[in-house]
């Protein structure tokens, strides 16, 4: 088994989960590809290192690789999509952040998600991702999020408007804040705190959700994920900010602007108890009484 393991920045006090997963793969004679940053950051024992292949980028992964373990939060699961790109190689996640929504599965099941791997009892959910055309190059090689698309005003700026065409066919002038097309991976985040509704994953939608509007009959729009959405920007300022999971870029409002379903998904690995109900009812604490 091939297993690549990533991380853009775990705690010198994760180091001990770091250890225990190298172990647990040792037992099973699992060639380790491991984030080279990782190997600067901690003192990991050269018995542990000894079928282990060090990587920086994309380009030296290979798509016989059978997994990849992300450590953190839900922000290096984004990055990992960024890694792994059209490679089909599953996502598993490790949460070593807060809420968690992507990376569901705990540190301490460190031991049955390694198990999962290697027996194959585990769950994939294939993801759809969104993607970024536009009439100049934008964020390099990966175009596309598995979360959200995003435009928003610039720090201090007024709000801008934002027309929304939905397959060439006008849809809304929005006067906000920004505008989030979110798939339904992404509507459990950003578009959840701006009271977007949530999609279940195979829904096969985009919402498109405003950020602080300034009409208040403006609510949120659930389209086809077949649909090509496009934009045009107004705004008092020369630029705004185009924003595809958490990178974001700097673009003149003269830029033109379009989303729709990457050719491509990704894989992410869940252990079978975990479905994305029991993760809606433990991280949003679903049909609990907190007075008890």
């Amino acid at each position: 088994m091939k297993v690549a393991i990533y991380s853009r920045g775990i705690d010198y006090e994760q180091e001990n989960p770091l250890l225990a997963l190298l172990e647990e793969l040792s037992r099973y004679d699992t060639t380790v590809h491991l984030y080279e940053p990782l190997l600067h950051r901690f003192s990991l024992p050269q018995h542990l290192l000894a079928k282990t292949v060090l990587f920086q980028t994309s380009g030296d992964l290979t798509p016989d690789i059978d997994c990849l373990i992300s450590l953190g939060g839900d922000g290096t699961m984004l990055d990992a999509v960024t890694l792994v790109r059209d490679y089909n190689i599953p996502i598993l996640g490790i949460n070593f952040g807060r809420l968690g929504f992507l990376a569901s599965i705990s540190r301490e099941d460190l031991g049955s998600a390694v198990d999962a791997l290697v027996n194959h009892t585990f769950v994939v959910d294939k993801r759809t991702l969104i993607h970024l055309d536009s009439n100049e190059p934008l964020f390099d090689q990966t175009p596309f999020a598995l979360n959200e698309f995003a435009i928003h005003k610039r720090d201090t700026s007024p709000m801008i408007k934002v027309h929304t065409y939905l397959n060439g066919e006008f849809l809304n002038s929005y006067w906000a804040d920004g505008l989030i097309v979110s798939t339904p991976t992404g509507s459990t985040g950003y578009n959840m705190s701006c009271n977007g509704p949530i999609l279940f994953p195979e829904s096969s939608s985009f919402v498109i959700t405003p950020v602080a509007p300034h009409n208040l009959n403006v609510r949120s729009i659930v389209v086809p994920d077949t649909s090509v959405i496009s934009f045009e920007v107004e705004g008092r300022t020369d630029q705004f900010i185009c924003a595809l999971d958490a990178r974001r870029e700097i673009v003149d409002k003269t830029i033109q602007l379009a989303v729709k379903k990457e050719q491509f998904g990704v894989n992410l690995v869940r252990l079978n108890e975990n479905s994305f109900l029991s993760t809606l009812r433990t991280k949003l604490t679903w049909g609990l009484d907190k007075r008890n």
